[in-house]
Protein backbone atom coordinates (compact mmCIF):
# COMPACT_ATOMS: atom_id res chain seq x y z
CA UNK A 1 0.00 0.00 0.00
CA UNK A 2 1.48 3.42 -1.20
CA UNK A 3 2.32 6.22 1.54
CA UNK A 4 0.33 9.35 1.74
CA UNK A 5 3.23 11.80 1.47
CA UNK A 6 4.20 15.41 0.79
CA UNK A 7 7.42 16.39 -0.57
CA UNK A 8 8.63 20.10 0.64
CA UNK A 9 12.06 21.48 -0.55
CA UNK A 10 13.45 24.90 -0.79
CA UNK A 11 14.33 23.36 -4.66
CA UNK A 12 11.22 23.22 -6.62
CA UNK A 13 12.38 21.61 -9.28
CA UNK A 14 14.01 18.67 -6.66
CA UNK A 15 11.06 18.46 -5.14
CA UNK A 16 8.71 17.97 -7.88
CA UNK A 17 10.98 15.44 -9.41
CA UNK A 18 10.94 13.48 -6.38
CA UNK A 19 7.26 13.67 -6.50
CA UNK A 20 6.83 12.78 -9.80
CA UNK A 21 9.42 9.68 -9.10
CA UNK A 22 7.38 8.17 -6.10
CA UNK A 23 3.70 9.05 -7.77
CA UNK A 24 4.98 6.10 -10.16
CA UNK A 25 6.02 3.96 -7.69
CA UNK A 26 2.32 3.95 -6.25
CA UNK A 27 2.47 6.37 -3.61
CA UNK A 28 -0.04 9.24 -2.89
CA UNK A 29 1.79 12.70 -3.07
CA UNK A 30 -0.35 15.63 -1.36
CA UNK A 31 1.73 18.13 -2.28
CA UNK A 32 5.06 19.15 -3.47
CA UNK A 33 6.11 22.64 -2.00
CA UNK A 34 8.85 25.21 -1.78
CA UNK A 35 10.26 26.98 -0.07
CA UNK A 36 10.71 24.20 3.11
CA UNK A 37 10.28 27.70 5.55
CA UNK A 38 6.53 27.11 4.93
CA UNK A 39 6.68 23.14 5.53
CA UNK A 40 4.85 23.65 8.80
CA UNK A 41 1.56 24.87 7.86
CA UNK A 42 1.13 22.75 5.07
CA UNK A 43 1.62 19.71 6.71
CA UNK A 44 -0.51 20.65 9.62
CA UNK A 45 -3.36 21.34 6.73
CA UNK A 46 -2.59 18.24 5.30
CA UNK A 47 -1.48 16.09 7.69
CA UNK A 48 0.13 13.42 5.60
CA UNK A 49 1.56 10.06 6.98
CA UNK A 50 4.63 10.88 6.20
CA UNK A 51 6.51 14.06 5.13
CA UNK A 52 9.99 14.23 3.35
CA UNK A 53 11.58 17.35 4.03
CA UNK A 54 14.39 18.55 2.56
CA UNK A 55 17.32 20.50 3.84
CA UNK A 56 20.74 21.77 2.01
CA UNK A 57 22.10 23.08 5.80
CA UNK A 58 21.23 20.28 8.67
CA UNK A 59 23.48 21.42 10.75
CA UNK A 60 22.34 25.56 10.90
CA UNK A 61 20.67 26.76 13.52
CA UNK A 62 16.47 26.76 12.96
CA UNK A 63 17.18 24.05 10.45
CA UNK A 64 14.83 21.64 12.23
CA UNK A 65 12.47 24.21 13.46
CA UNK A 66 9.44 23.41 10.83
CA UNK A 67 9.49 19.55 12.41
CA UNK A 68 9.21 20.88 16.08
CA UNK A 69 5.96 22.13 15.18
CA UNK A 70 4.60 19.18 12.97
CA UNK A 71 5.25 16.91 15.68
CA UNK A 72 3.69 19.15 18.86
CA UNK A 73 0.62 19.72 15.99
CA UNK A 74 0.64 16.69 14.08
CA UNK A 75 2.50 14.21 15.87
CA UNK A 76 1.43 11.45 13.77
CA UNK A 77 3.04 12.52 11.15
CA UNK A 78 6.29 11.37 10.41
CA UNK A 79 9.03 13.16 9.00
CA UNK A 80 12.02 12.14 6.87
CA UNK A 81 14.77 14.54 5.81
CA UNK A 82 16.71 14.16 2.95
CA UNK A 83 19.65 16.40 2.90
CA UNK A 84 23.45 16.23 2.16
CA UNK A 85 26.44 14.04 3.71
CA UNK A 86 25.37 14.75 6.95
CA UNK A 87 27.52 16.01 10.37
CA UNK A 88 27.21 14.26 13.32
CA UNK A 89 25.88 17.09 14.75
CA UNK A 90 23.01 17.23 11.80
CA UNK A 91 21.70 14.10 12.62
CA UNK A 92 21.29 14.70 16.25
CA UNK A 93 19.50 17.69 15.76
CA UNK A 94 17.04 16.05 13.18
CA UNK A 95 16.17 13.28 15.78
CA UNK A 96 16.29 15.86 18.60
CA UNK A 97 13.36 18.39 16.67
CA UNK A 98 11.38 15.06 16.16
CA UNK A 99 12.42 13.43 12.78
CA UNK A 100 12.06 9.67 12.10
CA UNK A 101 14.70 8.99 9.56
CA UNK A 102 17.55 10.68 7.74
CA UNK A 103 18.38 9.75 3.73
CA UNK A 104 21.34 11.13 2.02
CA UNK A 105 20.33 13.26 -0.99
CA UNK A 106 22.30 11.14 -3.57
CA UNK A 107 20.34 8.37 -2.68
CA UNK A 108 18.69 5.69 -5.14
CA UNK A 109 15.06 6.18 -4.95
CA UNK A 110 14.43 2.81 -3.90
CA UNK A 111 16.21 3.89 -0.92
CA UNK A 112 14.15 7.26 -0.24
CA UNK A 113 10.94 4.85 -0.69
CA UNK A 114 12.03 2.34 1.82
CA UNK A 115 12.70 5.44 4.33
CA UNK A 116 9.54 6.52 3.93
CA UNK A 117 8.04 2.49 4.05
CA UNK A 118 10.07 2.35 7.59
CA UNK A 119 8.96 5.73 9.08
CA UNK A 120 5.28 4.80 8.30
CA UNK A 121 5.89 1.89 10.07
CA UNK A 122 7.06 3.63 13.56
CA UNK A 123 10.72 2.63 12.55
CA UNK A 124 13.99 4.98 12.90
CA UNK A 125 15.11 5.29 8.68
CA UNK A 126 18.69 5.82 8.70
CA UNK A 127 20.92 3.94 6.97
CA UNK A 128 23.71 1.86 8.94
CA UNK A 129 26.64 3.58 7.46
CA UNK A 130 25.58 7.00 8.13
CA UNK A 131 25.07 6.10 11.62
CA UNK A 132 28.41 4.53 11.84
CA UNK A 133 30.01 7.88 9.98
CA UNK A 134 28.67 9.98 12.44
CA UNK A 135 29.86 7.85 15.06
CA UNK A 136 33.33 7.74 13.76
CA UNK A 137 33.31 11.36 13.21
CA UNK A 138 32.46 12.06 16.69
CA UNK A 139 35.46 9.63 17.92
CA UNK A 140 37.93 11.20 15.58
CA UNK A 141 36.70 14.53 14.70
CA UNK A 142 38.02 16.27 12.00
CA UNK A 143 39.84 19.70 12.44
CA UNK A 144 38.25 20.97 9.47
CA UNK A 145 35.01 19.28 8.44
CA UNK A 146 34.92 19.22 4.73
CA UNK A 147 32.73 21.53 2.99
CA UNK A 148 30.57 19.52 0.26
CA UNK A 149 29.68 23.02 -1.36
CA UNK A 150 33.29 24.57 -1.65
CA UNK A 151 34.75 21.25 -2.63
CA UNK A 152 32.45 21.08 -5.58
CA UNK A 153 33.07 24.75 -6.51
CA UNK A 154 37.02 23.62 -6.63
CA UNK A 155 36.19 20.84 -9.00
CA UNK A 156 34.65 23.45 -11.61
CA UNK A 157 36.05 26.05 -13.73
CA UNK A 158 33.43 29.20 -13.23
CA UNK A 159 31.92 29.09 -16.54
CA UNK A 160 31.20 25.40 -15.79
CA UNK A 161 29.85 26.72 -12.42
CA UNK A 162 27.81 28.86 -14.47
CA UNK A 163 26.28 26.07 -16.70
CA UNK A 164 25.40 23.84 -13.06
CA UNK A 165 23.77 26.99 -12.28
CA UNK A 166 21.34 26.92 -15.36
CA UNK A 167 20.82 23.38 -15.25
CA UNK A 168 19.72 23.43 -11.62
CA UNK A 169 17.35 26.50 -12.38
CA UNK A 170 16.32 24.37 -14.91
CA UNK A 171 17.52 26.00 -18.13
CA UNK A 172 17.96 23.73 -20.84
CA UNK A 173 20.44 23.53 -23.20
CA UNK A 174 19.06 26.12 -26.25
CA UNK A 175 18.44 28.64 -23.42
CA UNK A 176 22.00 28.20 -21.63
CA UNK A 177 23.45 28.73 -24.77
CA UNK A 178 21.31 32.23 -25.23
CA UNK A 179 22.42 33.39 -21.79
CA UNK A 180 26.11 32.70 -21.99
CA UNK A 181 26.05 33.22 -25.29
CA UNK A 182 27.49 30.77 -26.61
CA UNK A 183 26.90 27.49 -29.31
CA UNK A 184 24.57 25.32 -28.14
CA UNK A 185 27.13 22.48 -29.47
CA UNK A 186 29.60 24.30 -26.74
CA UNK A 187 27.02 24.65 -23.61
CA UNK A 188 26.12 20.26 -24.30
CA UNK A 189 30.16 19.97 -24.10
CA UNK A 190 29.82 21.97 -20.82
CA UNK A 191 26.78 20.45 -19.51
CA UNK A 192 28.81 16.87 -20.30
CA UNK A 193 32.13 18.46 -18.59
CA UNK A 194 30.00 19.37 -15.40
CA UNK A 195 28.37 16.07 -15.44
CA UNK A 196 31.71 14.00 -15.82
CA UNK A 197 33.20 16.45 -12.80
CA UNK A 198 30.41 15.70 -10.75
CA UNK A 199 29.93 12.31 -10.91
CA UNK A 200 26.89 11.92 -12.17
CA UNK A 201 24.48 10.13 -15.04
CA UNK A 202 22.01 13.38 -15.43
CA UNK A 203 21.17 17.07 -15.25
CA UNK A 204 18.28 16.13 -12.26
CA UNK A 205 21.42 14.61 -10.29
CA UNK A 206 23.49 17.02 -10.54
CA UNK A 207 21.18 19.51 -9.67
CA UNK A 208 20.06 17.97 -6.69
CA UNK A 209 23.71 17.59 -5.92
CA UNK A 210 24.24 21.70 -5.82
CA UNK A 211 21.26 22.05 -3.81
CA UNK A 212 21.75 19.93 -1.60
CA UNK A 213 25.21 20.42 -1.40
CA UNK A 214 25.41 24.53 -0.63
CA UNK A 215 26.98 25.12 -4.12
CA UNK A 216 23.84 27.22 -5.20
CA UNK A 217 24.21 29.51 -2.38
CA UNK A 218 27.59 30.13 -2.94
CA UNK A 219 27.78 30.46 -6.56
CA UNK A 220 27.23 34.08 -8.46
CA UNK A 221 23.72 34.28 -10.14
CA UNK A 222 24.37 34.12 -14.42
CA UNK A 223 23.28 36.89 -15.79
CA UNK A 224 20.57 37.31 -18.65
CA UNK A 225 21.51 37.66 -22.02
CA UNK A 226 22.69 40.88 -22.72
CA UNK A 227 23.78 41.87 -19.04
CA UNK A 228 27.30 43.26 -18.48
Amino acid sequence: MGVRLMVVDDHRLLAEALASALKLRGHRVLAAAAPAAGAAELVVARAPEVCLLGTAAPAEPGAFEPIVRIKRERPQVAVVVLGPVPSPRGIAAAFAAGASGYVRHDERIEGVERALLKARAGESAVAPQLLQGAFAELLNPSEQPDDEGQRLLRMLTPREVEVLVRVAEGEDTRLIARGMAIAPSTARTHVQRVLMKLGVGSRLEAAALAARSGLLDRAPRPRGPGEG
